[in-house]
């Protein structure tokens, strides 16, 4: 065990001395860390806790999702009767919480109201069997029948919603540029995200409070705008809003969209050649380039709009079609705007519109005062370490301080190199791994006097002191690896970031215990060549 070729002496000495030399870009100011080779430029990043930053909680709209599915449900009704071919006395319609069609009475109102209620199924599946429906469909009498979602299927719609979200803002807020963004589920309708370093969140806000639905649909030419306000619009269009400098002017269109921003693949800002004004860039999928032709082919000369939330952004005429898959978006944009809508349409849609309920901005004084106070605890709880293993084992326990100070100084190159967050709990991880790596020295140490006590040379009782307690560390280590793992995947925010930095730390441990301090100890073996242990 105390023997190391020169080749394998080697190997630990450069692993550790690679792994410890990605610290180094932590000591020089961000700007002169920029000039380096890119892959010399990871650094740990600061959390929102030690160096400020924003710090924003959004919150779904139950409303929005609640009007999203009665739409929804009142087209699959639709659909529903004429695949059965059931006629109704009266259209179905969304009112209150619920959607409404009469039937005509007689022999097959039975076989059509078992066709509607065919559309609640089990929530969450047959094989879960919990015994909830995601509908209560109801006979109100009179050959009216009431189709109502149930509190259960829309606190699952709101889960999945939710779920649905997450990915999309953390590519939102990704394409912005920022540094390791904080982005996570809390409880069952809203999102945290912490932005560390942001000072000014207003354009952050901007972009995740935006749906970000685009539509592609056909203007209706039936009538003007002005004429389906003051009169009603026709049941399958509906009058939106465009905005032409500081005016709203109306905008009559078809509710069917024609091709949907799901189906793009790319989106850039960038200069329109002619005018020399922004614009978007974008590109279809092959389902989306096909549909996006064939509207284009049929309906030539006839204007079509861009329609972003529920708001035209331009109304141009389609002078020939466009076959290619690809095209421009126009709207009296700013540099900014454009930006902002090529990283929406990047990102894709949210599911469901999301509110700002809180926002607060950390300054950088209260992440000074964190970084002061983790510095101090750590220190002292170095110190106090420091002493109690010169104290107690003397030389050895000098040679277990100094694979400990290694083992730190890992443990900041593995973050570095990872551009891992680092927080107060994190700093709480790296003063526990201390514990933890003088722990795996102890029982070591503790091994070589019980087999010095029982009569063995002082090389013998060295070697069996590592081989001995290898078992015992390893069993210790693991069982914490799991914890620090459960942790990981279980735990959200500051719980995640004590994980990463423990389950780092034990694995560092174990190579600083049995490669390090065994390196250190074989060499000094070597050199004194010792008649007793000195512990």
């Amino acid at each position: 065990m105390l023997y190391f070729s020169r080749a394998k002496a080697a190997a630990i000495l450069l692993t550790a001395l690679v792994v410890c030399a990605f610290t180094i870009p932590n000591f020089f100011s961000e700007q002169t860390v920029k000039s380096w080779p890119e892959w010399a430029q990871r650094r740990l990043v600061l959390g929102l806790d030690l160096q400020g930053g924003s710090h924003i909680l959004l919150e779904v709209d139950r409303n929005d999702i609640r009007k999203q599915r009665l739409d929804t449900l009142r087209d699959e009704v639709v659909r529903t009767l004429r695949e059965a071919r059931m006629t109704w006395a009266q259209a179905p319609a969304v009112r209150g919480n619920s959607v409404e069609v009469r039937l005509r009475e007689g022999p097959d109102f039975s076989n059509a109201f078992a066709k509607l209620r065919g559309l609640s199924q089990p929530l969450g599946g047959v094989l879960q069997g919990n015994g909830l429906r995601t509908l209560d469909v109801v006979d109100a009498g009179g050959g009216l029948v009431r189709l109502t979602p149930t509190d259960a299927a829309m606190l699952e719609r709101t889960r999945q919603t939710i779920d649905q979200s997450v990915p999309i803002i953390e590519k939102r807020v990704n394409e912005l540029g920022l540094v390791e963004p904080t982005i996570q589920r809390q409880g069952s309708d809203r999102i945290l995200v912490e932005v560390p370093g942001l000072g000014d969140p207003r354009r952050l806000i901007e972009i995740l409070g935006q749906t970000a639905k685009l539509e592609f649909r056909m203007v209706d030419t039936s009538m003007s705008a002005q004429d389906a306000l003051q009169g009603r619009a026709p049941s399958d269009s509906e009058v939106l809003y465009e905005k032409q400098g500081d005016q709203r002017v109306p905008v009559l269109v078809k509710k069917q969209a024609l091709v949907e921003g799901a189906d793009l693949t790319d989106a850039q800002a960038s200069f329109d050649q002619r005018t020399n004004e922004p614009i978007v860039n974008f590109k279809f999928n092959s389902t989306g380039a096909r549909r996006f032709g064939r509207a284009t082919q049929e309906n030539v000369g006839r204007p079509f709009a861009i329609v972003l939330d529920n708001e035209v952004i331009s109304a141009p005429v389609i002078r020939e079609p466009i076959l290619g898959g690809a095209g421009q978006i126009s709207g009296n944009f700013t540099v900014e705007s454009a930006n902002n809508l090529a990283i929406l349409l990047r990102a894709g849609a949210l599911p469901a519109k999301l509110t700002v309920i809180e926002q607060r901005v950390v300054g950088p004084g209260l992440g000074l005062d964190s970084i002061k106070a983790g510095e101090h605890a750590s220190i002292w709880g170095a110190a106090l370490v420091v002493v109690f293993m010169l104290a107690t084992y003397a030389l050895f326990g000098l040679f277990a301080n100094i694979a400990v100070a290694v083992n730190v100084a890992m443990i900041l190159g593995v973050l570095s190199f990872l551009s891992a967050t680092l927080t107060l709990p994190g700093i709480a991880g790296i003063v526990l791994t201390v514990g933890i790596a003088v722990d795996s020295n102890v029982l070591i140490y503790e091994r070589i006097r019980e087999e010095a006590r029982a009569g063995r040379s002082a090389i013998t009782a060295i070697d069996a002191g590592f081989s001995r307690a290898l078992a015992t560390i390893l069993d210790s280590n693991i069982t914490t690896f799991i914890a620090a793992a459960v942790l990981f995947f279980i735990g959200t925010g500051p719980v995640r970031g004590f994980a990463v930095t423990l389950g780092i730390g034990i694995i560092t441990t174990l190579f600083t215990a049995f490669t390090m301090t065994r390196l250190i100890m074989a060499w000094w073996v070597r050199m004194v060549r010792p008649q007793t242990v000195p512990i």
